[in-house]
């Protein structure tokens, strides 16, 4: 027995202190069991409230799944949903943050309710890598390093003149730039025309041929040779009192026949060639020249030995040079013709004052 016990049992008072312990180690005892009752009755209602929550949040997401889609798809969601809630072990409490609400089914409805309210906000991380950034200014690259002047954008603005506003400079400018119709693409040359253009006579072909396309003049070669003999037989020359132009600028393919929207686009140019010339005759050299002309699909044969009229313009309708290369026989009724054409243009001018024109 210990010093202090042996002492104690001495004086007496020894049965005294062993109750006082014995008293001490079973209140001891009995806050202890208490608080292990308190715990364990909190735990297991923190549990059934838990579980009681995870009831209602299967209950809204059911029903939120079946408002959106059909009611067997629903259905086997939400029981899908039950079942994994309910096989979760439920045996560690969840300690709720201070401020949270006071219910965890209001917290879980709230937050269900905002995820069906709300869009997604997380944009695709795609989305944000081809983003440009903000001081990107390339898009300033295509602007003008300056605008331009109030006299530059007047020009821009004002329309063409009509081509039958041009003078011969303009008119020669527009007829090579001209892609009025699909003749412009093969061409080589505009063929515009060539000689006197103050002439009291001109004459005008059909269409530029292969030379005439290379060269850009109308009538050479063979048939512009023989086109020359024939105004020497009158006391003309080429660019002496006389001016040659076609109906077409642009040489057909093949050498083809132009087709009638050609002849209404490319006719402008050749009205306001007559304009500018004021010839006292025309002479049309061939039977498609005689009928873009005239407006008519008469044969030449009936169209010859007559004056015809163009623009104001006496007109009188002879064979083509190339075809007399190949009908010599023909060259007589030529020249008949241009006796017709001689006539004509004396009628025209009373008081004839051109040197070398004779009978």
């Amino acid at each position: 027995m210990a010093l202090h016990e042996s002492a104690l049992e001495e004086l007496g008072l020894a049965p005294m202190w062993m109750r006082r312990g014995i008293a001490q180690r079973a209140a001891a005892s009995d806050d202890a069991q208490s608080q292990a009752e308190s715990a364990d009755a909190a735990t297991r209602a923190t549990a059934s409230a838990d579980i009681e929550a995870r009831g209602e949040d299967m209950a809204v997401r059911a029903a939120a799944v079946s408002a959106g889609g059909d009611n067997g798809n629903s259905t086997e969601t939400a029981s899908a949903a039950v079942s994994r809630d309910a096989s979760q072990p439920q045996d560690e409490p969840q300690t709720e943050p201070q401020g949270a609400p006071t219910s965890r089914r209001e917290t879980t409805s709230d937050e269900t309710q905002r995820a069906m309210s709300q869009p997604s906000r997380r944009a695709p991380a795609a989305d944000t890598e081809a983003a440009p950034p903000d001081d990107d200014f390339a898009w300033f690259d295509d602007l003008p390093a300056e605008p331009p002047s109030r006299a530059e954008a007047q020009v821009a603005r004002q329309p063409q003149p009509a081509v039958d506003m041009l003078d011969w400079s303009a008119l020669e400018e527009r007829v090579s730039a001209c892609e009025r119709c699909r003749l412009c693409e093969k061409r080589t040359n505009t063929v515009f025309g060539v000689g006197d253009r103050d002439a009291d006579w001109m004459l005008i072909g059909e269409a530029p041929g292969e030379n005439e396309d290379k060269q850009g003049e109308p009538f050479v070669g063979q048939a512009g040779k023989l086109l020359d003999n024939m105004l020497r037989s009158l006391g003309l020359a080429r660019g002496m009192n006389v001016y040659i132009a076609n109906v077409i600028k642009c040489r057909p393919p093949g050498n083809r026949n132009p087709e009638p929207d050609e002849v209404a686009r490319c006719e402008p140019y050749l009205q306001r060639q007559v304009a500018l010339v004021k010839p006292k005759l025309i002479v049309a050299l061939g039977r498609f020249a005689a009928q873009s002309l005239l407006k008519t699909d008469a044969s030449i044969s009936s169209l010859r030995g007559r004056v015809h009229e163009y623009e104001g313009v006496p007109v009188v309708v002879t064979y083509h040079p190339a075809y007399l290369l190949r009908s010599l026989g023909d060259k007589a009724k030529s020249w008949q013709d241009l006796c017709l054409a001689r006539d004509a243009w004396r009628n025209a001018s009373p008081q004839d004052t051109q040197a070398g024109a004779s009978k």
